[in-house]
């Protein structure tokens, strides 16, 4: 198994999840959106592009989060957020995707300064799947970090 690497200078984002059956969660991350097991144990995490999804079966309270519980999501239609990936050519990867299983909302839309559509992984966590068509936006350099832009509302 290969080792986690250590943050390079600053800090590094990773993605929690709470999964009902984490060896379910664990193929949908890796062999639908092609990610990769780096370590697995209680917890497991997913080299996916650049950043990393944790897995995790959830619990109660701890000594550092004495209120919180974790859990799936109960109802997938109502979310506080959500994994967003960008993608060079979302035609692509919706087609790719497909392919190995996944299963999306609705195909590809264009938005104001995007195409974008959504999938959700098997404990219903929700995953936005976007590629800008504005030449300005989200890839040009002059425009990172990206910015909320008047008149899109996501």
């Amino acid at each position: 198994m290969a080792e986690l690497p250590p943050p390079p200078e600053g800090i590094v984002l990773a993605h929690f999840i709470v999964s009902d059956d984490v060896e379910r969660s664990r193929r949908f991350y890796t062999e639908v959106l092609g990610g990769r097991v780096v370590f697995s144990r209680d917890v497991t995490y997913v080299a996916l592009a650049n950043s990393w999804i944790i897995i995790n079966s959830g619990g109660g309270p701890t000594d550092d989060k004495p209120s919180v519980t974790l859990e799936a999501p109960r109802d997938p239609d109502r979310v506080s957020s959500f994994l967003n990936i960008r993608v060079k050519d979302i035609y692509a990867v919706y087609s790719e995707w497909s392919a190995r299983g996944a299963q999306f909302l609705t195909p590809p839309k264009q938005h104001q300064f995007e195409i974008r559509c959504y999938i959700r992984d098997p404990d219903g966590h929700l995953i936005e799947v976007g590629q800008t068509t504005d030449p300005e936006g989200d890839w040009s350099p002059a425009h990172w970090p990206p910015s909320t832009r008047a008149g899109d509302s996501g």
